[in-house]
């Protein structure tokens, strides 16, 4: 269900209801004693039994924003309300939480910061669309791990005011989709956009159906990335399957907006700034534009993400650019002083960002959400990256209209973000403060990888297949005997579990050959995971190859820095379509 068609005649929205209390001097969310009681009931709390809420006085907004937004605060009632209100004060006890609703697509809302806002949990929870996506998902970030977030724009093309954007009854595909890696120290992230036209594979899709029961899609070889989703019943956790079949990246949880999220969120902030080289006029998309900067909202700001026509080769991957760019520019206006500070525009982005959001079950109230933005809201924009999955022309067609993926390219750039490494140059003091423990681990880590290396005929290894490609463990086991010595090595199969990392165990007086076999394979020092106890004199190693594992004599060692050639822009730059 899209945004517009969600809405309800007699619904009442609170960034329209701020009114200047005189004898307070402060800001008031007010609603009618028929409209609340009407919301109260129309919008059940999540999880919990419904409450009856009034809205106190708001303080006035500060000179500059404070870190964080207040959480509600039990046994104060509103000034002039019955006993049982609840209130939350700027400042003031209580659980204290950074709202951020995270939008993806054409509109990815990256708010961490406060303002003098009173947020009805219980009515931004009723706007939310949830889907089960089963075990899609890794089942929830984790804060002391790295988050990997699927962000999905659909070109469905339903909803008040999108009848003249082509087929209406289009179950929709995905269209625009950026997986966004958080780093484990929270410091930077890198956004991966995955070409809509890329030929890959569509692994089998567990899908839960309305009645609650299971239905499995089959796969599909040989197809469009962006059938992965709408396509033959596809949910988005079918993209987020074929994802992870693509990147070796477990995905956490999904996000998902259609073509009305960038009209509404677009608007709601004031129009999104953006540069342009060039006059532009593209009937396709109805972009019509002189050179220089704008400021787009609604209708504009649509047809700018949507053109193919207008920049560049006229390609996707050229679209992709002017999303990413958008994008930027978006970000920058979500974190300005100018929206922090405003409270009729704050609760309209809320109202707006929550009505255009599909989300996990995981993921799926404010509670949640607004944990996620606990992680997520200190992050400097300079220290987010924009990237493309590097591909080629498909050498298959005669006529290019799909791409493949430019393994050269694209391996390294995978392996960066499956090893946590930044795309950006993050500052040593904004690591400072997050390193201190981290690096004597990391110091501790790699020492494993130092000192003395068995010979080859030394090394013992069992070796077991735990998420690589299918018959990795056969055909690993050949490339070691026969390219490697490792004669004294043995398959036993698949691992009774998928781990999304390769993993060396080994014992204390097993350091040498596990030294040996990680030089020889390219393995991390996070892969090497050292037992309490020696071993006996003939006990082999135990390898486990996970779904980060591409194939025999592939390095899985992650390098520092991009491949040459690699797109990549930074959330905090302005940059010109051209």
């Amino acid at each position: 269900m899209d945004a517009q068609s969600r809405r309800r005649a007699d619904e009442i929205d609170p960034a329209d209801q701020w009114v200047l209390n005189p004898r307070t001097g402060n800001y008031e969310l007010r609603l009618d004693s028929s409209a609340a009681q009407q919301s109260q009931q129309q919008r059940p709390s999540v999880g919990a039994p419904r409450r009856t809420r009034k809205a106190p006085a708001a303080p006035a907004a500060p000179e500059a924003p404070s870190p964080v937004v207040p959480g509600p605060r039990r046994g104060d009632g509103p000034p002039g309300g019955r006993r049982g209100g609840r209130s939350r004060r700027i400042g003031g006890g209580g659980r204290k939480k950074a709202l951020m609703i995270t939008g993806g697509t054409l509109a990815f809302l990256l708010v961490g910061g406060s303002v003098a806002a009173y947020l009805y949990y219980d009515h931004l929870n009723g706007n939310l669309n949830v889907t089960d996506i089963g075990n899609a998902g890794s089942g929830g970030f984790k804060k002391d791990q790295p988050i990997n977030i699927l962000v999905i724009g659909t070109d469905k093309r339903s909803g008040a005011g999108n009848e003249g954007y082509g087929d209406k009854d289009s179950v929709g595909h995905a269209d625009t989709t950026i997986l966004f890696h958080v780093s484990k120290d929270r410091s930077n992230a890198t956004a991966l956009s995955i070409p809509r036209d890329l030929i890959t594979s569509v692994p089998d899709c567990p899908t839960k159906q309305p009645d609650g029961s299971t239905k499995n899609i089959p796969g599909e070889k040989g197809t469009r990335f962006n059938t992965s989703l709408g396509q033959a019943g596809r949910d988005p956790g079918c993209t987020m399957r074929t994802v992870k079949e693509i990147t070796g990246i477990q995905v956490d949880h999904f996000m998902m907006v259609d073509f009305n999220a960038v009209k509404n969120l677009s608007t709601a902030v004031g129009g999104v700034p953006v540069c342009l080289e060039k006059d532009v006029n593209d009937k396709d998309s109805k972009l019509k534009l002189s050179a220089g900067e704008h400021r787009l909202a609604g209708e504009d700001a649509l047809a700018f993400v949507r053109t193919r026509h207008a920049f560049g080769n006229q390609s996707d991957l050229d679209r992709i650019k002017t999303q990413q760019q958008f994008l930027g520019s978006m970000m920058r206006e979500m974190k300005s002083k100018e929206t922090l500070t405003s409270p009729k525009k704050f609760l309209s982005l809320a109202e707006v960002a929550t009505k255009s959001l599909t989300v996990d079950s995981g993921i799926g109230s404010i509670d949640k959400l607004t944990d996620l933005a606990g992680e997520l809201k200190d992050m400097n924009l300079k220290n987010i990256s924009f990237t493309t999955l590097p591909v080629v022309d498909n050498p298959a067609e005669k006529v290019k209209a799909t791409v493949v993926v430019n393994q050269a390219q694209a391996d390294p750039l995978l392996q960066m973000i499956r090893g946590d490494v930044s795309l950006t140059e993050v500052e040593k003091k904004e690591k400072a403060a997050k390193e201190s423990a981290e690096a004597q681990d990391k110091a501790k880590q790699d020492a494993l990888l130092q000192g003395e290396k068995a010979p080859a005929g030394d090394v013992r290894v069992d070796i077991r297949n735990g998420g690589g490609p299918a018959g990795s463990a056969s055909t690993t086991l050949n490339w070691l005997q026969n390219s490697k010595g490792v004669n004294k090595a043995s398959n036993l199969g698949n691992a009774p579990a998928k781990i999304p990392a390769t993993q060396l165990e080994f014992a204390p007086n097993q350091a040498a050959q596990a030294r040996a076999l990680a030089d020889m394979m390219g393995l991390p020092a996070t892969a090497l995971k050292v037992t309490a106890a020696d071993a006996g004199p003939k006990t082999p190693m135990k390898l486990t190859l996970g779904a980060d594992f591409k194939g025999a004599g592939i390095a899985l060692n992650a390098p520092t820095e991009a491949p040459e050639g690699v797109q990549r822009v930074e959330a905090d730059k302005a940059i010109c379509a051209k």
